[in-house]
């Protein structure tokens, strides 16, 4: 009955089981339907951890998914729903929340993570414009954010969540203007101050709410889906109290297409715990008579890019890695990489570029 009930969900998506195409399911275990159906999102996740299932394009696979509404059509049990309630009660992003993230996926290994990215450290979407480079494609995103801040020698900037350094670096060494990183994750701080040694980058262990002192440009990149809806306002205040008079404030960040009070419950138990990503409405409240909204860029077709140069730079790293880590391990690494980029295929979600100035500040340029 639940292999019925599958097939039928997947009717139209161009997905079949035990099928011959790179995006159909191939089942191990038939307890996999009745997993799936009880636990949506989060047993497909865990029953493709435990081998339950393969697909060799689990990218493509997701794509058609969620292009076909898939998720939308399976109706949520008691069980998803008593998951969801904490986010709607509670402020899961709170200062006291706030080091769970660190501890559970971002002070992971250093390894790990330098091991699939680019020679920046740059944990976010990459700007394939004009390039199919990785390494260029970070190089052309970094660069789009310092000609959209209009960055000068004599600026101060403060980067929100510097993860590794690499803004920092970039900005400094390109552009000669001083850089504060502050950052919540001691692994990311320590590596950052050797990254940027020599160069006048100050990284602070700091939470974004205890931020001091005066900037001319503020950047925060892939930092935003781990401050929650309901600390949004107050994230756009302490922006707007550092920011000096005609600065500039760009803001980077992973978005949905609606707003919602859930979170995706296999990437909140497994990879992002607590992550929660805005919608342009959330947004657009938060700043609501703070800041005058002067571009916003949607580059989410490059996120798909970038994915899939992580994951074919993780399965080359794989063999390095593999004594640190099990298969299941790799399993549930490659199944967040590629389920990602299908998402980001469908357009299912969305990565911005939001640039904003406080009421009264002449129109900044904003070259693209």
């Amino acid at each position: 009955m639940s292999k019925d009930t599958i097939r039928m969900l997947l009717a139209g998506t161009g997905v079949m089981i035990d099928g011959s195409d790179p995006w159909d399911i191939t089942v191990h275990d038939d307890r996999l339907y009745g997993r799936v159906l009880r636990y949506k999102s989060l047993g497909l996740g865990e029953a493709y951890m435990d081998g339950w299932w393969d697909c060799p394009r689990v990218d493509e696979l997701m794509y058609r998914l969620l292009s076909a509404r898939v998720d939308a059509r399976i109706w949520g049990n008691i069980a998803n729903l008593l998951r969801a309630l904490p986010a709607v009660v509670l402020n899961l992003q709170s200062r006291r929340r706030s080091p769970i993230i660190v501890e559970r996926h971002y002070d992971l290994d250093n390894e790990l993570f330098l091991s699939f990215l680019d020679p920046y450290n740059q944990y976010s979407c990459a700007y394939f414009e004009g390039t199919d480079d990785l390494d260029a494609a970070q190089l052309n995103k970094l660069d789009l954010i310092c000609r959209k801040l209009g960055l000068r020698r004599e600026d101060r900037v403060l980067d929100i969540g510097s993860g590794w350094g690499g803004f920092g670096r970039y900005a400094a060494e390109r552009y000669g203007c001083s850089v504060v990183g502050v950052n919540i994750s001691r692994e990311q701080n320590a590596y950052a101050r050797r990254f940027c040694k020599g160069l006048p980058v100050e990284i602070r262990q700091c939470d974004y709410r205890d931020i001091e002192g005066s900037f001319d440009k503020v950047v925060s990149v892939g930092m935003f889906e781990h401050v929650g809806r309901k600390n949004y306002r107050s994230f756009m205040n302490k922006v707007l109290r550092v920011l000096k008079q005609g600065g500039v404030f760009l803001l980077h960040t992973i978005g949905n297409n609606v707003s919602r009070r859930t979170r995706d419950p296999w990437m909140d138990r497994y990879i992002f715990p607590n992550g929660e990503l805005p919608s342009v409405a959330q947004i657009a409240k938060a700043a609501e008579g703070l800041f005058v909204i002067e571009d916003w860029h949607n580059l989410g077709p490059h996120y798909d890019r970038t994915l899939m140069s992580w994951h074919a730079n993780f399965v080359d790293a794989w063999p390095r890695l593999k004594e640190r880590y099990d298969e299941r391990f790799r399993r549930m690494w490659e199944y967040y990489l590629l389920s990602c980029a299908g998402a980001f295929r469908a357009r299912h979600i969305q990565v911005w570029q939001i640039v904003m100035t406080a009421q009264g500040t002449p129109q900044p340029v904003c070259r693209v």
